[in-house]
């Protein structure tokens, strides 16, 4: 396996649903801490979303692995956030046979 450069600070979030007292929820994002990851983009495209086009880009996020049952692990449904972008977690997997890292697939969708 060729050598990764985790040079990205991404938070990892995970969401937080409150009841809103109406039968519904309202959700917030909780920061998990801080990770080191490599973010390579893979594909992108540009869908009308009604009075504003949005468009969204998939990446390849690769950071250290962690444990199934730890906290740092990423999991589909959390996030990362780095400053003002968000990238929601689709799948994980492990990147290598020995372990070492994982792969994140990710989307990010920006409003224009």
């Amino acid at each position: 396996m060729k050598s990764i450069h985790l040079n990205r600070a991404l938070t990892l979030e995970t969401p937080v649903d409150t009841p809103d007292g109406a039968g519904g929820f309202t959700r917030s994002w909780q920061a998990l801490g801080m990770l080191w990851a490599n973010i390579v983009p893979r594909t992108g495209r540009a869908r009308d979303g009604g009075e504003v086009s949005v468009a969204q880009t998939r990446y390849r996020i690769t950071l250290r692995a962690a444990p199934v049952e730890a906290a740092q692990r990423p999991r589909p449904e959390q996030r990362f956030r780095e400053g003002a972008r968000v990238f929601l977690i689709e799948a994980v997997l492990e990147s290598d046979d020995s372990g070492r890292y994982l792969t994140c697939f990710a989307t990010e969708e920006q409003a224009s």
